[in-house]
């Protein structure tokens, strides 16, 4: 897919691309140069480990909307058809 930068250096990710890749309205996004490519992706949440009795959990460091079951179903679906994390389940 093809897309052109503007004269103020913006581009505009087209939908397809955004929804695959769970870009929202707000996302904070990494930019890199690598191997002569631009790369571009959802930058990681910061979180913060804390003891809860005998677990340690991850807690975001900044409000984030809380995932639903379909999310996450969704998340897993997506995975499951690359190969990736969530084989075992």
């Amino acid at each position: 897919m093809k897309i052109t930068i503007d004269r103020a250096g913006r581009l505009v990710v087209p939908k397809k691309i955004r929804e695959a890749a769970g870009i929202v309205p707000g996302s904070e996004l990494t930019i890199r140069v690598a191997d002569g490519r631009i790369e571009i992706e959802p930058a990681p949440l910061e979180v913060r480990l804390v003891k809860r009795g005998s677990l340690t959990v991850a807690v975001p460091r900044k409000r984030v909307t809380p995932l639903t079951a379909e999310h996450v179903g969704e998340t897993l679906d997506r995975l499951r058809r690359r190969g990736g994390a969530g084989d075992d389940e």
